[in-house]
């Protein structure tokens, strides 16, 4: 995700933060550890949703600019109980609070969703649920300093950070960090599943097979653009060992993507670090308030924020696919029975890595790829699946749930198939007869 509003609690205005006196490596040492994993009981669930928007009757035109935004006006008149935001290209995001159950962040977010629905239809919009818009190219929407700052950025790596900006939405699913002590609940445990089973998660849902009308060779598109970003920007840091030490030396070592200014465009610095930035002190001292916002520019699969938030679900098709990533993810994580379940099965997929952090490894780049086509994540998706649907009911879901997650192993896992893969049989005659070229989203051979 990247939407407007990364932290609820910053502000693109930073007057005075000049004015903050200037953090140490301990200091920011602490404050990561402190401020990202907040561990105890996992009691609370919450999700965000993307979605495309798209002409209701013509959906390969593209809407303007001047129609996107009578219609998000509008929608700012309606009370929601979720955060409702807007991505660089235009796509919107539904946020919700953090709930004490699934039942209750399902039912929070169908209504909010139900609302917006309906004030885009009267605008002749709809909402569509694709990890990667599969007709147009990358155009912003949103013009502002953060966003200028972030294009700058990502372009030096190529195209992939704009097609990341404006064309992708997704699913994701936030959990508590877990608990302090060892253990299926437990923070460290929670961390090395979330790096582990994301791999299947990816497969499971792919849904992002096409760009600018055309098959990638991917059935995660979005997933790829990911990788294309790098590691310093989208990768994750080791997922064994303590994850708060991990996630520190991470945000030291990641690269500044801006330094903020009270007037004028934003500085861009290339290749400096945060830890750079505290040991050279220029062009200023960089301060909580720049720790806090450098947090909010990094983007790995698995990101924490007091809580984890799993970043690596492509968006779903219809209007409650994300319920399913949503109530699987979820089954997994808090019921410990089918935690530890879910260790077990997924554990093997690990030596996959090659020792390398997701998603620049061997395993991740398979389940972007090759989905539910990889036998390993087949079997183990299909295992990972039949545990949630056993512990859904532990959780509290009813039938409307259970159902549509049984519905979806029947219709594509144990098939061995994925969202993706609907959208390749409907092109005619492009759909890949076996396993997809191992092609960038923009065309290149990567198979040499």
């Amino acid at each position: 995700m990247v939407d407007s509003q990364e932290d609820p609690d910053m502000s693109d205005s930073v007057s005075g933060c000049t004015d903050i006196a200037a953090v140490t490596e301990p200091e920011v040492e602490a404050l990561v550890k402190g401020i990202c994993f907040k561990t105890g009981p996992p009691r609370t669930l919450g999700v965000e949703v993307e979605w495309l928007v798209h002409e209701l009757h013509a959906p390969r035109l593209p809407v303007s600019a001047e129609r996107l935004e009578a219609a998000y006006a509008a929608l700012r008149t309606v009370p929601l109980r979720s955060a409702l935001t807007v991505e660089p290209g235009g796509q919107l995001e539904l946020s919700s609070l953090p709930a004490a159950s699934l039942t209750e962040c399902i039912g929070t977010v169908s209504a909010d969703l139900d609302a917006v629905r309906a004030v885009l239809r009267a605008q002749g919009l709809g909402l569509v649920g694709l990890g990667h818009d599969p007709w147009h190219p990358p155009r912003r929407y949103l013009r502002e300093p953060r966003y200028d700052a972030m294009e700058a950025c990502l372009d030096r790596t190529g195209p992939a950070g704009r097609g990341m900006m404006c064309t992708s939405a997704s699913v994701q699913v936030c959990l508590d960090a877990g608990y302090e002590e060892p253990g299926p609940l437990g923070h460290g445990r929670r961390w090395w599943l979330a790096h582990t089973l994301g791999a299947v998660l990816v497969a499971a849902f792919a849904n992002s097979p096409l760009a600018q009308g055309r098959a990638t060779g991917w059935r995660s598109t979005r997933q790829l653009l990911w990788t294309e970003i790098g590691p310093g920007r989208a990768g994750a840091p080791a997922s064994d060992g303590d994850p708060r030490a991990a996630w520190a030396r991470h945000v030291l070592d990641s690269p500044v993507m801006c330094i903020r200014r009270d007037r004028g465009p934003w500085e861009v610095p290339e290749g400096l670090t945060f830890r750079q930035w505290i040991r050279s002190g220029a062009p200023r001292p960089p301060t909580r308030a720049d720790l806090d916002y450098h947090i909010t520019t990094l983007f790995p699969p698995v990101r924490p924020r007091g809580h984890l938030e799993l970043r690596m679900i492509d968006a779903q098709p219809g209007d409650d696919g994300w319920i399913v990533p949503l109530a699987v993810t979820a089954a997994l994580f808090d019921d410990a029975q089918a935690a530890e379940t879910a260790y077990r099965t997924v554990k093997p997929l690990a030596e996959r890595s090659g020792g390398l952090p997701a998603p620049h490894n061997p395993l991740w780049t398979a389940a972007a790829r090759d989905a539910l086509a990889d036998p390993e994540l087949h079997e183990a998706a299909v295992a990972c699946f039949g545990t949630a649907l056993e512990a859904l009911p532990r959780l509290g879901a009813g039938p409307r749930v259970t159902g549509a997650v049984a519905a979806y192993l029947d219709r594509y896992v144990r098939k061995g198939r994925c969202p993706a893969d609907d959208l390749l049989d409907r092109l005619d005659g492009t759909a890949p007869a076996g396993p997809p070229p191992r092609t960038t989203a923009h065309g290149k051979d990567i198979r040499q």
